[in-house]
């Protein structure tokens, strides 16, 4: 593979730049696997041209966090749909640097193809990204306006060659962990959700059906966590006071111990509502333009603003938070909308978009303890190390699909995707969360074999399995395809035809090592049928090979 190293064709051994009183040095490394290139830079070194090579004519592309897609793509590859979302939601929901989703293919962190793979091992400061440009691939770190009086570490580069896209991700993600110093949490939960049924309409009431109908039948659903989702906050920001007709967070959390569950929380911890209590007395806390709190994006039918964590004051705020939500008793907790926090704007302190989230996440993280955490709207590679699991890719819902768009909203196909396509993520960065199981067969617009599709899927690839149905609606047939999807976990996955080999939507996954033993499973996402391993498999459909 040829190409260029900070615009001199690659090399081993030691190289310098200066320009602008900017000062970077790196070490470039071969080794049987590819390339290596660490360094330092100082100064205010704005945006660097790390790599350039010929690009290939497809590769994977990744979005840079949570619900942004993951899919196979084409130097032509456009989403034109992008213009509404930053229109009418957010401009920070796709790219910290929304200006560049205008101009091509962007591919956060790392792009991929059959024989090679270029990825950035961290994401500490700078933002990491490739586009095209022509027909060459160019990666990038963006340090925004940052500036640095001593030397600070380039983000790591890996150069890898040969082999199909599907091994070299795998070795990508080991790098990654390796570099991180990531710990897996030995515990991959099981457990209830209520966001999918209930969504914001979340009452006491609710919380206690499920959790008494859980309790009274251990066997159809053997959940070890019983998480409460939005809903029960009075307002965005507002964690520690529940609405009215809730008891305090102390009794929610003990109703849920006293059923021998492990009480989970959401909160959205970087984002205050302009109706919150906490945006009304505290506007200095929030990242700021021009002097006045900025915008992030719109959310429940409200302005969300962003949370400064530069400012110790915030910092002493997310500390007390999380404190608090342990010392009730809630040892799961999941943490949403974290994107806001790495929003450009003006902060209590010069630093990068990526070093104010990673300083929130840090103090989360501490407060946390060893209690499971589970982050989503993330910004992905800058959360490697901060938490325990991770939702990789966009919300499920109770229907399929509308559009032919990963950017079209919340559905089960696009959620259902990321988490085939990401899965070389779980277990090197963290616990993969594919997103709630839906198995009612009431009240839904998922057949039953999508809804098999989606279970079975989790289980092979030993994801995080989390129900999200009221219980009284999950028949014997839901609770058969949640125990089967349980009884599929625990052993190591692999999926193949992320660029297509089994046609567009097709995938063969294969696990060893579980309590199954070796398990081979067609997933069929698209509408047509699909020949894998001369197996014809029907359209939205799982199938045993």
């Amino acid at each position: 593979m040829k190409f260029q190293l900070f615009g001199q064709p690659a090399r081993a051994g030691r190289l310098a730049r200066h320009w602008e009183n900017v000062r970077l040095e790196a070490v470039v490394e071969r080794n049987p696997r590819g390339w290596l290139v660490k360094g330092t830079v100082a100064g205010r070194p704005g945006r660097i041209e790390v790599f350039r090579a010929p690009a290939p004519p497809s590769f994977v592309l990744n979005n840079w966090q949570s619900w942004g897609p993951i899919q196979a793509a084409t130097p032509a590859t456009r989403f034109p749909e992008l213009e509404a979302i930053v229109r009418d939601y957010s401009p920070y929901l796709f790219s910290p640097l929304p200006d560049e989703l205008q101009r091509g293919p962007v591919g956060d962190y790392f792009l991929a193809w059959d024989g090679g793979l270029a990825g950035f091992l961290a994401s500490r400061r700078a933002h990491p990204f490739f586009t095209v440009e022509g027909n060459e691939l160019v990666g990038w770190l963006d340090y925004f306006d940052a500036e640095f009086e001593s030397p600070v570490a380039l983000e790591p580069l890996a150069v890898l060659a040969g082999g199909p896209v599907a091994d070299l991700l795998d070795g990508y993600a080991r790098l990654v962990k390796r570099a991180g110093r990531v710990r897996i949490n030995p515990w991959n939960p099981a457990g209830w959700c209520s966001w999918y049924h209930y969504f914001g309409r979340l009452g006491w009431p609710d919380v206690l059906e499920n959790l008494d109908a859980a309790a009274a039948d251990r066997r159809a659903f053997p959940f070890d966590v019983f998480q409460v989702d939005d809903g029960y906050e009075t307002e965005i920001g507002d964690w520690m006071s529940p609405k009215p007709g809730y008891p305090d967070l102390g009794g929610l959390a003990r109703a849920i111990k006293a059923r021998g569950f492990r009480a989970g929380i959401w909160t959205a911890p970087f984002s205050a509502a302009e109706t919150s209590r906490l945006f009304a007395e505290h506007p200095g806390w929030m990242v700021a333009d021009g002097g006045r709190p900025k915008p992030c994006y719109r959310g429940w039918g409200r302005t969300i603003y962003a949370l400064d964590t530069t400012h110790p004051e915030v910092r002493e705020w997310l500390d007390a938070t999380f404190r608090g939500l342990r010392r009730a008793g809630f040892s799961y907790l999941k943490i949403d909308f974290l994107f806001a926090a790495a929003m450009p704007g003006e902060r209590r302190r010069r630093v990068t978009p990526i070093q104010a989230y990673r300083e929130g996440m840090r103090v989360i993280r501490r407060a946390a303890c060893r209690e499971f955490v589970l982050g989503c709207g993330a910004p992905l590679l800058p959360s490697v190390g901060l938490v325990d699991g991770m939702r990789i890719g966009e919300d499920t819902a109770p229907h399929w699909k509308t559009k032919p768009s990963p950017f079209q909203g919340p559905n089960a196909f696009f959620a259902l995707k990321n988490a085939l396509m990401r899965q070389f993520m779980h277990r090197t960065f963290w616990l993969n969360d594919p997103d709630c199981l839906l198995l009612r067969d009431r009240e839904i617009d998922l057949s039953r074999n999508e809804r098999e599709l989606y279970a079975l899927a989790a289980g092979v690839l030993d994801n995080m399995i989390i129900d999200s149905d009221r219980l009284s609606l999950l028949g014997p047939d839901g609770a058969w395809l949640l125990g089967r999807a349980l009884a599929l976990r625990g052993g190591r996955a692999r999926v193949e035809g992320l660029l297509g080999e089994f046609g567009e939507d097709a995938y063969r996954l294969e696990s060893r090592g579980g309590r199954a033993g070796h398990v081979s499973l067609a997933a069929n996402l698209s509408d047509g049928d699909r020949t894998i391993d001369g197996r014809t498999v029907a359209p939205r459909s799982a199938l045993i090979l």
